[in-house]
């Protein structure tokens, strides 16, 4: 048996610099893997058979089928695996849980089928899953460029405690193609808030949480009824640079020391809230 780690992420800063003519969006962000993650077993087997307990979650809705299918149609394979996902990442969430599964049984069936696919072909592949795919096959810290397909590993960003509110409020399936067209001409920035924090990590630098930035932190309330309160009271609460985790509608936090992270965590968990403990991540299976 094969077991594979699948962590979540945050966007410390998402821009999108215009919309394009293939009708995407020109993106430039920096991705954080964070140890919320979901879990992938793999046994060998004649069909293709996946198993998960996660009330909601259905693999042909899912981006781990078309994964399986690419990699077969890829590269002519045509036997099975059994593939067990214990998910802990919320659906639905901004959280990247879904591309994050299919970069893992990327890298899962390609180990247990010895393909022998090298790192590029396997990125090659996740570009043609989803925007996020790729990133999940390094993890750490990246700068995500063009419609999201284009990496670039960066240092790894100073360690932070982040704490996660997934607030319950309804989660539409189309909610990021929602949120993008929501968007207009003067939400459009030229890339620099991401260039500045590219240049302090490659520097070694720290960065302060009031840097971060996403573009629907304005327009997201309007998409999800009943943001605004979470957020209002997580500041009431004690929290600062509270910012979507993608595109939403989980919220975050970031904590440099664990004592202040705890008890904020433990202040969120006593409003009867979805809240996760977590912290970041610099590879993929340091977990």
């Amino acid at each position: 048996m094969l077991t594979l780690q699948a962590p979540a992420k945050i966007n410390l800063i998402l821009e999108v610099l215009a919309k394009r003519e293939d009708g995407f969006h020109e993106v430039r962000s920096v991705m954080q893997a964070i140890s919320l993650r979901d879990k992938l077993r793999f046994r060998p087997s004649q069909e293709v058979v996946f198993k998960c307990a996660m009330p909601g979650w259905i693999s042909e809705r899912s981006l781990v089928t078309k994964t399986v299918a690419l990699l077969k149609e890829t590269t002519g394979y045509n036997k099975g695996a059994e593939i067990e996902i214990n998910k802990s990442i919320p659906l639905l969430s901004g959280l990247g849980g879904d591309s994050s599964d299919a970069a893992a049984i990327l890298r899962g069936l390609n180990q247990l089928w010895g393909l022998g696919l090298s790192q590029r072909e396997l990125v090659g592949l996740a570009t043609k899953l989803g925007s996020d795919v790729a990133f999940f096959l390094y993890g750490g810290t990246a700068l995500v460029e063009g419609r999201g397909e284009i990496l670039t590993p960066l240092p790894p960003s100073p360690h932070n405690w982040v704490i996660l509110v997934v607030p319950s409020v309804a989660r539409p399936p189309k909610k990021t193609t929602q949120l993008y067209a929501s968007l207009k001409t003067s939400d459009y920035s030229d890339g620099q808030i991401t260039q500045k924090l590219v240049a302090a990590l490659k520097a070694g630098r720290g960065f302060e949480p009031a840097r971060l930035f996403n573009v629907f932190d304005r327009i997201a309330p309007a998409q999800f009824a009943g943001l605004d309160k979470y957020r209002e009271q997580m500041m009431s609460l004690g929290a600062t640079n509270i910012h979507l985790a993608g595109s939403g509608p989980a919220l975050f936090t970031l904590v440099k020391d664990k004592v202040q992270a705890d008890e904020l965590f433990q202040r969120f968990r006593r409003q009867g809230w979805e809240v996760y403990f977590t912290e970041t991540l610099t590879e993929i299976d340091k977990i």
